[in-house]
């Protein structure tokens, strides 16, 4: 006997239904991590969705990520217990060379990086559980061979500005993506969320030494290293933020680089909330 109408329609469902959802249980086990987190933290999901932002870019418990520019772990206290046991997260700093040429970069700063690979998985060991992923790190462009092909996806979140500000001198952004395709699995997945130049503005503007990208050039970049394209998301747009040439990303919150002084222009700030990002999804073939 064939299928009745409602088996038909059901299997339809399966087979239509979005790369976006994710398991009833995963999605349980997502809310309570992000209610947990700190105060602080949860007052900016208005701003960063990350519930949104990990259903969408296809982020499941048990993955190999790839976390580049992990800073205070932000997204790393959510990741290492959504990841869970059977998980792994791999923090990605920048290349030593790309810090030290940087701008008013001290010695200091040079000997903190130089040992980053070591502090920053003893840092994220601290707010693991015996349910968290487990954890290690290395730097841009040094890639262990052995990590090749290892990876269920890489993060780039509000990270590639910096790389892209030194593309012409050192190519960091391409190296960074070609780096990533090599420890992807086959049909591993990138997300990406960006602070977005609008088309408007200058090219040499939007190069990011001020924050901002655009997004035919993420795209561009990501194309030639050998990524396609999976989907795109205005949901950390914010048409509020409009800058003028002389402004830079860091003048927002959370950082409010510019009103530290100016408590009018610090309330300005804060009405605009934080940056106009894009966010988008790829995939290696």
């Amino acid at each position: 006997m064939g299928k009745s109408i409602f088996a038909l329609l059901a299997t339809a469902l399966i087979l239509t239904a979005p790369e976006t959802s994710i398991r009833a249980s995963d999605s349980d086990r997502l809310d309570e991590i992000l209610a947990a987190q700190s105060e602080q933290a949860r007052a900016r999901y208005k701003y960063r969705s990350p519930r949104e932002t990990l259903e969408f870019l296809g982020i499941e418990p048990g993955m190999t990520v790839i976390e580049s520019l992990p800073g205070g772990g932000w997204y790393t206290r959510i990741l290492l217990p959504y990841l869970g046991a059977d998980g792994h997260l791999i923090g990605v700093d920048y290349s030593l060379d790309l810090t030290s040429s940087f701008e008013d970069t001290t010695d200091e700063e040079i000997a903190e990086a130089k040992a980053w690979v070591e502090t920053w998985p003893a840092e994220a060991e601290s707010w693991r559980t015996d349910d968290s992923a487990e954890v290690s790190a290395y730097f841009h462009g040094s890639l262990p061979e052995s990590m090749h092909g290892t990876a269920d996806a890489v993060l780039f979140i509000r990270a590639l500005h910096g790389m892209a500000s030194s593309e012409s001198e050192g190519g960091y952004m391409s190296e960074a993506l070609r780096e990533s395709f090599d420890a992807l699995k086959p049909g591993g997945l990138v997300g990406i969320v960006q602070h977005h130049a609008r088309d408007n503005m200058s090219d040499d503007w939007a190069q990011g030494e001020n924050g901002y990208l655009k997004k035919g050039y993420v795209i561009d970049m990501m194309k030639a290293a050998g990524f396609e394209l999976v989907a795109d998301s205005d949901m950390h747009a914010n048409s509020k933020d409009q800058p003028a040439t002389e402004d830079f990303v860091w003048r927002l919150p959370p950082s409010l680089n510019t009103s530290e002084d100016d408590p009018k222009l610090r309330a300005q700030m804060q009405a605009i909330g934080e940056s106009n990002r894009m966010t988008l999804k790829f995939r290696k073939p």
